[in-house]
């Protein structure tokens, strides 16, 4: 039998033909990355190929690496091997890979959400013969709202904050979750200050020309009384720590797709839960996967065996797959691999996973 044109292997996703890796969590000469999450793009590789908008992005969390990018639809071969990229709307930048021999597509989705966000370019379709999908929130239980009114919720609250005088402080991953927020708050209610990391992301997807909503670096001079005038975003990693405690008397809102389960909010402290994910839901999997027309489907990390015997049952060829992606922006532990790259003793200042 002949060996399938992607494998999974101890190091990543590879394709011997094209003699390249997908996300790959060890050194390898040739990656090609879907997305600059930290569960997704390691420190270590010869060679990266990404989508062009998560350059910046990568350089600021890898430093001095050896990038290529390209844009979604453009197409390059690599020993024969077809590659192309396609929006995933996951977060900016994120993309799904496309690889095609001899007539065989395959198409590995990284992380991916099928809701228009406003920031991030919508996710398209990618019909295929084998689709490699996340399932973070593969049960039935996870549905989400529209965004407009999650965001109608958050912007409510924060005009409530200001009529009572208390700070408004809201947080979420610096890739991603911070700049969809951003983009859709209500401005007018006041100006939105950042913590150092979220600021420093900012920065380096406006060098990359994304156009975001004016934000301000809070800094050691930043004064208590002139934040409770607008909206703090901030980072999972600062919750209960002093830079947070400085603000108070603050009301603290927490966005996550686990914000659906029951003691989630208790379990981070947080006045406010606002259930909204970068991932897709129930019902944005399995469209997302129909819409793919693919004989096979590869589960890589969530609800693998639950959503796998679902799929199964419906008529799809689902299998599990191990792989050590999914410990980023919606872990549901407090322990994320992405705070780790989000550890800032002050508002300024970074501390970048080593990986």
């Amino acid at each position: 039998m002949a060996k399938p044109l992607l494998e999974f292997t101890d190091r990543g996703i590879y394709c011997e033909k094209g003699e390249f890796y997908i996300d790959p969590w060890k050194p390898v000469d040739d990656a090609v990355i879907t997305h600059a999450h930290a569960d997704h793009a390691y420190w270590g590789h010869k060679h990266y190929l990404a989508h062009h908008l998560s350059r910046e992005v990568l350089l600021y969390r890898l430093g001095d690496i050896n990038l290529r990018t390209i844009e979604y639809g453009e197409k390059i071969i690599k020993h024969g091997v077809q590659i192309s990229m396609f929006p995933a709307g996951h977060v900016i930048g994120s993309a799904q890979i496309r690889v095609e021999y001899k007539g065989e597509v395959w198409v590995i989705s990284g992380d991916y959400k099928t809701e228009d966000d406003g920031i991030s370019t919508p996710f398209e379709p990618v019909k295929c013969h084998h689709f490699i999908s996340e399932c973070t929130f593969g049960m039935p239980v996870y549905s989400w709202k529209p965004q407009a009114q999650i965001f109608a919720d958050v912007n409510n609250w924060w005009r409530t904050n200001l009529h009572n005088g208390v700070a408004t402080i809201l947080v979420g991953y610096s890739l991603g979750k911070a700049q969809r927020i951003l983009q859709n708050l209500d401005l007018d209610n006041g100006k939105v200050y950042t913590h150092g990391v979220i600021e420093n992301t900012n920065e380096a997807l406006r060098r990359n020309g994304v156009i975001l909503n004016p934000t301000e670096r809070i800094t050691s001079e930043t004064s208590k009384e002139e934040v409770r005038n607008g909206l703090i975003l901030a980072p999972p990693s600062s919750v209960g720590t002093p830079w947070m405690r400085k603000f108070h008397p603050y009301s603290f809102g927490y966005c996550s797709g686990w914000m659906a389960l029951r003691g989630a909010k208790r379990r981070r402290a947080a006045d406010r839960g606002f259930i909204m994910s970068d991932h897709a839901d129930w019902g944005g999997l399995i469209n997302a996967i129909e819409a793919t027309g693919c004989e096979k489907v590869y589960l890589t990390h969530g609800y693998t065996a639950s959503f796998a015997r679902y799929l199964n049952e419906i008529g799809f060829d689902a299998h599990e797959v191990h792989t050590l992606y999914g410990g980023e922006e919606e872990d549901s532990t407090v322990t994320e691999g992405e705070e780790k790259a989000e550890t800032a003793p002050s508002g300024d200042e970074v501390v970048e996973d080593p990986k």
